[in-house]
C-alpha cells in the first residue's frame, strides 16, 4: 500500500524523466585514438544513433590517454592490482556559440597476473567497462545541458521547428 501511496505522490509532483520524448539532435565530433573511436560508438547509442554535422548540437569530446596506477604489491615488490582511469574533457555548442563544457574522469581496478594473454585480456576489459562509465557520464550531462539549454532558450526551438 506504502508504495502505490509513493507512486500516486510523485505522479502529481511536476517529475518528468529526462528521456522521455526527447529528440537528442546531437552530433558528435570524431575522437581521436581507438579508445576514442569506442567512445564515440557509445555516446552516439546513448544519443539514439549517429548524427551528421548539421545537427542542432556539437559535443567535442577530448580523451587524454589512459593512466595506469599500481594498487596492490606482493612483498615481492609484483603488482598483483592496478588501476585504470581514463578522463576527457568536452565542450558542447549549438549554432557555434558553446555553452557548456567539462571533464569527467572514470576508473576501475583489474587483477594483474604473469600471464600475458589473460592480463592484456583483464586490462582490455576494464578499459572497455571505464569507456562505458564514461560515456554514460558524459552523455547523461550533455543530456541535462541541452535540457536546460532549451529552457533557457524557447526561442530557439520555435525558430527551428
Amino acid at each position: 500500500m506504502k508504495k502505490y501511496i509513493l507512486l500516486l505522490l510523485l505522479a502529481g509532483c511536476g517529475f518528468q524523466p529526462l528521456y522521455t520524448e526527447r529528440d537528442t539532435d546531437i552530433y558528435v565530433a570524431p575522437i581521436s585514438g581507438i579508445n576514442g573511436i569506442e567512445l564515440r560508438n557509445r555516446l552516439n547509442a546513448k544519443f539514439g544513433g549517429a548524427r551528421d554535422a548539421g545537427a542542432k548540437y556539437t559535443l567535442v569530446v577530448n580523451l587524454k590517454a589512459p593512466v595506469t596506477r599500481y594498487k596492490a604489491l606482493e612483498t615481492t615488490g609484483d603488482a598483483t592490482w592496478q588501476e585504470i582511469v581514463l578522463t576527457a574533457s568536452y565542450t558542447l555548442s549549438a549554432d557555434g556559440e558553446q555553452f557548456a563544457r567539462g571533464t569527467e574522469s572514470a576508473s576501475e581496478s583489474y587483477t594483474f597476473v604473469r600471464y600475458l594473454v589473460a592480463a592484456n585480456a583483464s586490462y582490455n576489459n576494464a578499459v572497455q567497462n571505464t569507456i562505458q562509465v564514461l560515456a554514460e557520464k558524459i552523455g547523461t550531462r550533455v543530456i541535462a545541458e541541452t535540457y536546460r539549454y532549451e529552457q533557457d532558450n524557447p526561442d530557439d526551438d520555435a525558430a527551428s521547428e
